[in-house]
């Protein structure tokens, strides 16, 4: 399915520049970190830098990586991970390099999987915070003092790397379950030491101690996002903060620890985060955060096209979308950025056809099966 955006004077909201902490990005479209599993041996090579290069010759304003894991055992549950450390940093060094050349920005984001499974591959004895992987779902260890404070260091470590390398921003994947997640639900953390407790502040103790480190080992002029979600892959419908007090809670301690952008994670950008208060047209989970936090936020999920992001698991295609939902949210500023996922796998010039007013592809679940 085909569909062309006719309004480019509306569509122009998407196309101002914007600046963080000194790194201009030439419009507001961001691509989203997606998870492609084709790093041998966790080492990119030149089909991650043709990959990334193609979205930044395309017009992309930011470009976040596939998630990378930092140097902890057990941190990817796939093998094809790349890892953001040791030697596969001689091949991130050609991707950015590459992605510059183009004319592009770009960042890694870095993670750690957690005890969340993939597949039957097997990484390892893997670690979280109560041996959970979901609530009542036990799986591999609970991470003791000396794990945590390592853990810390080797997000330190790579965000380190991602400067010294030459990335433009650095983002932290604290949402869908994965280690940091982790630490935030109260279905996985059941501790009962300063990192765990009742309250959703409490439980954000260690992500606030890994940007501390994170902001430590950057600097304070180098751009910090963080992505944060209220659904997990081990659960749709769970809710970290069901208030905008209890959101408050949870995210200004974060931004006042060092971050700068908070890339705030739905399955479908236009649902109203609090519909109960400001109604079904109301602010979106990136808008509240903006609104609560003062800080730059990243919208996303299931941008430019016509069904919800979970159909791609299930292998199902989706069609173009309209944008008018998208770009009147924009023109108010309800959120800076918005991150563009499934569109831009199977359109690598998505960004330069919204800006021309051409038409655009959907999605074609196909395209998950190679890098291109």
């Amino acid at each position: 399915m085909l569909d062309t955006f006719h309004d480019l004077s509306a569509s122009e909201v998407l196309f101002r520049p914007l600046t963080l902490k000194g790194v201009t990005l030439k419009n507001r479209i961001v691509m989203a970190p997606m998870t492609r599993g084709f790093a041998e041996n966790g080492l990119p090579g030149a089909a991650q830098t043709e990959y990334y290069r193609r979205r930044a010759a395309g017009g992309v304003g930011l470009i976040l990586s596939e998630g990378t894991v930092i140097d902890r055992p057990a941190s990817r549950n796939m093998p094809g991970i790349p890892f953001f450390h040791g030697a596969a940093l001689d091949g991130w060094k050609q991707v950015i390099d590459a992605v510059h050349a183009a004319g592009g920005r770009m960042g890694p984001q870095i993670w750690h999987t957690g005890s969340t499974r993939a597949g039957a591959w097997e990484p390892g004895e893997v670690e979280s915070p109560s041996g959970l992987v979901g609530p009542g779902d036990p799986r591999g260890r609970a991470m003791s003092d000396e794990d945590i404070a390592d853990t810390i260091a080797a997000f330190a470590k790579s965000a380190k790397a991602a400067k010294e390398l030459g990335f433009d921003v650095v983002e932290l994947h604290g949402a869908h379950g994965y280690l940091i997640d982790q630490f935030f639900w109260d279905g996985t953390n059941l501790r009962d030491d300063r990192w765990g407790g009742a309250t959703i502040a409490e439980r954000s103790r260690f992500a606030a101690d890994i940007v501390k480190a994170v902001r430590a080992a950057l600097g304070p002029d180098y751009p910090l996002i963080l992505r944060v979600s209220q659904w997990k892959q081990q659960d749709y419908a769970a809710r970290l903060a069901h208030t905008p007090d209890e959101m408050t809670a949870w995210l200004a301690p974060l931004v006042e620890a060092g971050v700068d952008v908070i890339h705030a994670s739905q399955r479908r950008f236009w649902v109203p985060e609090f519909p109960e208060l400001d109604g079904e047209a109301g602010l979106n989970f990136a808008g509240w955060v903006k609104k609560l936090t003062g800080a730059t936020t990243i919208s996303v999920g299931s941008v430019g096209l016509d069904s919800d992001f979970g159909g791609a698991f299930k292998g199902e295609n989706s069609g173009a979308g309209k944008l008018d939902n998208l770009l009147e949210r924009m023109a108010r500023d309800e959120f800076d950025l918005i991150a563009v996922g499934r569109a831009l796998i199977s359109d690598a010039d998505w960004v330069a056809k919204v800006k021309a007013g051409a038409a655009v592809e959907g999605f074609d679940a196909a395209d998950l099966k190679v890098l291109a």
